[in-house]
């Protein structure tokens, strides 16, 4: 079946692809696992000196590759510059650390000489979507070539040309054949791939559905997997936070690629002593964005990726409200061709309410207050989700008191939630488990092996 792409800020279509047939699907298989037999051996050096020259080749094409990002999804142009020079930047970052971070490291015990070693497992298979549909794959290609594993990657459909670019980019660097292949093919397939012996991990980014269907394949075929998943973040405002900093950067975290974000600031639990002045400032900034053309560098807000999303969100909100909560501003779909969906803010918001509870998954914020510390805590914990959160606080030892009880995989204090290529990344409970990033991620698809030495 073709695959078709549309822009989703007019509607129209984009560009069609053919699907590979199985016969392909076996191809590219066959070629993963004996590119890995190269790669495997080639020296560190080698392998980072290629991240390298993906960089430059990433910076080279910066320009056209935000611009086919943008036309795809609809990510507003200047985050998608910014998308390609963080792709960059990981690739440059592994190529600086990846050969101290694999070091074989000595162990005391009672042998001549024990050691642990971490050697690379093989072809791993990518599922990624479509919202950062570059550095999704990157921050999982890079510290995987560096290590000496090869990638199979299953993209989402709707930015089928982005997957392609990718490989075109690594032809244009110089590597080897075959070390990343994309896979044009459906998910139930996905799954028989999976449980080729010759597919070694499996890392996915994408919905909680999505991970218990890939979580339950890889576990019956005995298969390592990592899983990012959805996020409804906690972003607490203490009564002593900078409260016009908090809503500069909680409108920005809200709204990054148009509110289609797994660590976006969806939940504002607010004390009661500021959460007026938080709420009316938020109003503000929402209805002083520009709503636009996401090619135009002057747009703050495109649209959402697809027309199921939209009204997905639309639907959250709607029932939101017969719940009891409130819009403040926005909390419909735009009258104009695209996707869009005005940037909306929602107040008395309960941990029970759909937008308490639920990921929104577009410019919807929903402001939950409380009135002390621990009910602050409390309603930060009381969600399936655990990937993100940010505290907002002049004390930094309550910061550092609250985010040890925070129940997420990254707490971040006066600050936007972000990945960075120097940290571990991943979530705790239906957001996932495992790390990417950091040299915990460079070091997920390696068997951790030990070295025993007797005379």
């Amino acid at each position: 079946m073709p695959i078709e792409t549309l822009n989703p800020a007019t509607g129209a279509p984009l560009a069609t692809y053919d699907e590979h047939d199985p016969g392909e699907v076996e191809r590219r298989l066959a070629r993963a696992w004996t590119a890995f037999q190269d790669w495997r051996d080639r020296p560190i050096a080698e392998r980072t000196v290629l991240l390298t020259a993906i960089a430059d080749v990433l910076e080279r094409r910066r320009d056209a590759l935000a611009a086919l990002m943008t036309a795809e999804m609809g990510k507003p142009i200047g985050q998608a510059r910014a998308e390609v020079d963080k792709c960059a930047w990981v690739c440059r970052h592994y190529a600086d650390t990846a050969a101290r971070d694999l070091e074989p490291f000595g162990i005391d015990t009672d042998a001549v000489r024990s050691y642990v070693r971490h050697d690379p497992l093989g072809p791993i298979l990518a599922v990624m979507p479509w919202n950062f549909p570059l550095w999704q794959v990157f921050r999982f290609l890079a510290p995987n070539l560096a290590v000496g594993n090869v990638g199979l990657l299953k993209h989402a459909a709707n930015v089928t040309g982005s997957a392609l670019a990718i490989e075109e980019v690594l032809a244009a660097a110089g590597a080897p054949d075959h070390l990343l292949q994309v896979l044009l093919t459906d998910h139930d397939t996905i799954a028989e791939v999976i449980g080729d012996p010759r597919v070694r991990g499996v890392t996915l980014t994408g919905s909680v559905p999505a991970g218990r269907s890939v979580a339950a394949t890889a576990g019956r075929h005995l298969k390592k997997s990592v899983l990012e998943l959805g996020g409804s973040d906690g972003f607490l405002v203490f009564d002593d936070a900078d409260v016009e900093r908090a809503v500069e950067v909680g409108v920005q975290s809200r709204l990054l690629n148009n509110g289609q974000s797994c660590i976006a600031a969806k939940r504002f639990i607010v004390h009661a002593a500021v959460a007026d002045e938080f709420t009316g400032r938020f109003a503000a900034a929402l209805e002083a964005q520009t709503i636009g053309d996401p090619a135009d560098d002057g747009t703050d807000v495109g649209p959402l990726a697809r027309a199921d999303l939209r009204d997905d969100l639309h639907d959250q909100v709607q029932r939101s409200v017969a719940e009891g909560a409130t819009v403040v501003v926005g909390g419909q779909p735009l009258d104009r061709a695209g996707f869009f969906y005005a940037p909306t803010l929602l107040t008395g918001v309960s941990p029970q309410t759909t937008a308490g509870s639920e990921e929104t998954f577009g410019p919807a914020a929903a402001v939950l207050t409380a009135t002390d510390e621990a009910s602050m805590i409390a309603i930060a914990n009381a969600s399936d989700f655990g990937l993100g959160a940010s505290l907002w606080t002049s004390d930094l030892d309550r910061a550092e008191r609250v985010a040890a009880r925070i129940e997420a995989g990254n707490v971040f204090v006066n600050e936007l939630v972000k990945s960075d290529p120097r940290v571990p990344f991943g979530g705790v409970k239906d957001s996932g488990y495992g790390r990417e990033l950091g040299p915990q991620g460079l070091r997920e698809f390696t068997n951790t092996k030990t070295v025993w030495v007797e005379r």
